[in-house]
């Protein structure tokens, strides 16, 4: 018995990977929209023997895919929603496939499949009578705007795993050790009285007046919070004409923190914040929670199970026509924008790796103490059960993501990553299935940061996937 069956199987699966997830590229979803997407991932488990629930949280494409009997359990991971506005075609300069369309511009085309991949393989060992337990594939919507796994971590589906495993697409593959910032998504309605603006001013009350002291008073409160908290907004409805005094209008927030506290603390603030701009304008301002999600809780036992097996799987097998892409994508992208994608970087491992247009070497964890600026819900996964993740090399080194750069470089030599990070996923799974002591030891290390505490989720009883926050292309 050996985990290089796993490899094995997913080098088998290659090219069907492949497919996949050229498909998803091709046929780019928004958040909670992913009709396609979903589908195509979710009736290829089935076929393979899967076990498929649909519609988990509320959310017709949030899914479940199942197979095996009894312990351990261990679930895997899988995102394939894209971002707006970055249709590209697999070239280096901005054309865009569709103009205004969506992309995948974080590579989560490569994410769902390259999930599946290593899911698939764990599948065909327990098949086998290779290993005993039970593997999981999470179909998870909507990470772009933080909603899929804090809903469906609300609907109890990850409450019986024993570990959870996923991984993210980047420009270096290195296992994910820090942490993330906890976050609240809010939506902030004023409601005031039309006039017109020109005629009767008077008789109008300015529903935009009131989102725009809202958003002064956010940017005097920051004087007065941690420097690692973070408000963003944007004005979702800002009015129709600017001789119509608008009745209505909206804003978008954001609020970040290193921790859960933290953030409840400043959501409070910002809806007091609220509340006053809607006195000083004699307009009502009501609220709408749209989702939240915790810090990332990095399971070190086996975030070392994933740094042991990408050393085992070893480099991603980029050829001489993948770095020629590379080297044309990094000469479209701005040297101060490269610079400020390498400066988070220890400078031993910049100098090793700035001159490089793909690299294609795992390197060791190098952020165990970083908070990073960013949140993900995977971070309510980890306060559920132990949890790991990697970053695998799918994009060019220093190139930033959620741009068209990274949507050229996920419709093609990006494939190649995605197939390491399946076997990564692969590999990680058999070891903890296969040892149960690693397994303890990381529910002891589980416990220990949680202090036995149960998660609870960070949504109101009354809030409900925002489906309209994102447009279906």
């Amino acid at each position: 018995m050996s985990v290089t069956t796993v490899y094995e199987t997913v080098e088998s699966n290659r090219e069907q990977l492949y497919d996949l997830a050229q498909e998803l590229w091709e046929n780019p979803e928004l958040g909670l929209h992913e009709y396609e997407s979903a589908e195509t991932l979710a009736e290829t488990l089935q076929d393979e023997g899967f076990d498929v629930e649909m519609d988990i949280g509320g959310m017709p494409t949030a899914f479940v895919a199942t197979y095996g009997n009894g312990e351990p359990t261990v679930g895997i991971l899988g995102e394939y929603d894209a971002l707006p506005g970055l249709s590209q075609e697999v070239t280096a300069e901005r054309s865009p496939i569709e103009e205004g369309g969506a992309g995948h511009g974080c590579g989560h085309n490569l994410f769902g499949v390259a999930a599946l991949g290593g899911a698939v393989a764990v599948k065909r060992a327990i098949e086998s009578g290779e290993l005993e337990g039970t593997i999981r594939y999470y179909g998870c919507p909507a990470e772009e705007t933080l909603v899929g796994k804090t809903y469906m971590a609300r609907a109890g589906v990850f409450d019986d795993l024993d570990a959870a495993l996923t991984w993210h697409p980047g420009d270096l593959s290195t296992p994910w050790a820090g942490s993330s910032n906890a976050l609240n998504s809010l939506e902030f309605t004023f409601e005031g009285e039309s006039a017109h603006a020109g005629g009767s001013p008077e008789s109008g009350r300015s529903a935009l007046d009131a989102v725009q002291l809202m958003n002064n008073g956010v940017e005097f409160m920051r004087e007065h919070i941690t420097d690692n908290s973070r408000m963003h907004y944007a004005i979702t409805n800002g009015g129709d004409a600017p001789n119509v005094v608008p009745a209505e209008s909206s804003v978008w927030y954001f609020v970040r923190a290193p921790t859960r506290t933290e953030v409840e603390r400043n959501t409070d603030w910002l809806r007091d914040i609220a509340e006053g701009a809607a006195l000083m304008t004699q307009t009502e301002v009501s609220e709408r929670f749209l989702s939240g999600c915790y810090p990332y809780l990095a399971n070190d036992t086996v975030t070392d199970v994933i740094w042991e097996t990408m050393q085992d799987v070893g480099p991603i097998e980029y050829d001489d026509e993948d770095y020629e892409l590379a080297r044309d994508l990094v000469e479209t992208v701005s040297e101060s924008n490269r610079d400020a994608e390498l400066e988070t970087l220890p400078d031993d491992l910049r100098e090793e790796v700035e001159p490089h247009a793909l690299y294609p070497e795992p390197i060791e964890s190098f952020n165990k103490e970083e908070i990073g600026g960013g949140s993900t819900e995977v971070g309510d996964v980890s306060y559920i059960t132990p949890t790991g993740q990697f970053r695998a090399a799918t994009w060019p080194v220093g190139t930033p993501g959620h741009s068209w750069q990274v949507v050229a470089a996920n419709g093609d030599f990006g494939q190649k990553g995605a197939i390491f990070a399946a076997k990564v996923l692969a590999g990680s799974t058999y070891e903890l299935m296969t040892n149960s002591q690693l397994l303890e030891k990381a529910k002891d290390e589980f416990t220990e940061a949680t202090n036995g505490e149960p998660y609870e989720t960070p949504l109101p009883p009354e809030a409900k996937p925002p489906f309209d926050m994102t447009a279906d292309d």
